[in-house]
């Protein structure tokens, strides 16, 4: 099949005209394999007129939207790509406030599906920093007071950022995940999720980042304000920044999703012409979720 490339809006409007070119876009992506019914397993079957598949041992009829993260989408698949496009091609996104007025849906209704497109967002650990990689702590919301050091304000989140960096000291990708806490138990799970052994990782003198040294390669060395990790500091400035322009109040129970969300991006900064494609691309291979699963964030 011929995927969507570039940046242009214009373009993919002129390419998706409506919700049935979307269908049948979400259709190829589904079904480019062969077909496997969701029902019975079987693979025998046929394409059916509404890009929906009809399968011949339990006469099951699967749609291309069924079971994947746009299963029930109720304000059109057209306005769902377009919400997509956005959160992928652009730096910084849209607010759910900003979204429902521009495509003429409830911000609840955004917010919703743009929760959707950020589980399809999570990384799916597979490709760990290898090379050089900093790693510190910060926190975000709450009242910027400005001062150095761990803050342990417990109205703000508190987070880990790994930043891996070429050999020129350019940021290549970058991880970052909520903490509870500043112990090593709370700093190991970014560590064995996205990070590799052969690593060369360098921290600030933190005492938390000691025990870690038996499995990784360590080296810790003074802060200096910043000095010493002026690259990774910059990201951290720049997921404050995008943060702080959501309009409405980012819970400690969802604010893994916009890490998610703003790192998925990053990481694919070179990768422009294509990240709306991966994007439906990985959320037509995953498991739908509701309602209830987002708010209650349940096995996301």
């Amino acid at each position: 099949m011929e995927e969507f490339k570039g940046q242009n809006i214009l373009n993919l409007v002129k390419e998706f005209p409506n919700d049935d070119a979307c269908k049948a876009y979400l259709s190829k992506i589904k079904w480019m394999d062969g077909f496997k019914c969701s029902k019975c397993g079987s693979e025998k079957g046929c394409e059916k007129s509404g890009f929906t598949y009809h399968c011949y041992s339990c006469n099951h009829v699967e749609s291309a939207t069924a079971n994947t993260l746009f299963h029930k989408v109720k304000f059109g698949l057209q306005k769902a790509f377009l919400i997509v496009f956005e959160m992928t091609t652009s730096s910084k996104s849209l607010s759910s406030i900003q979204m429902g007025k521009r495509y003429g849906i409830s911000q609840t209704t955004a917010w919703f599906f743009m929760q959707k497109v950020r589980v399809a967002m999570k990384s799916s650990q597979k490709y760990p920093l290898s090379e050089i990689v900093h790693v510190d702590e910060f926190v975000v919301g709450g009242q910027e007071d400005g001062k150095q050091g761990r803050s342990y304000d417990t109205k703000k989140t508190k987070a880990v950022i790994a930043v891996e960096l070429t050999d020129k000291n350019k940021v290549k990708r970058v991880y970052v995940k909520a903490i509870d806490d500043y112990s090593a138990k709370s700093l190991t799970p970014i560590f064995e999720e996205h990070i590799s052994t052969s690593a060369k990782i360098f921290t600030d003198k933190w005492r938390g980042y000691s025990p870690l040294k038996k499995s990784y390669n360590i080296e810790q060395k003074q802060s200096e304000k910043g000095k010493n990790f002026k690259e990774l500091h910059i990201v951290i400035h720049q997921i404050k920044s995008w943060i702080r322009t959501v309009p409405s109040h980012v819970s400690k129970k969802h604010i893994q999703s916009y890490f998610d969300e703003f790192t998925f991006r990053i990481n694919r900064s070179i990768f422009k012409e294509t990240i709306f494609h991966k994007t439906i691309q990985r959320m037509i291979t995953a498991l739908p979720i509701y309602q209830y699963q987002i708010i209650q964030r349940l096995s996301i």
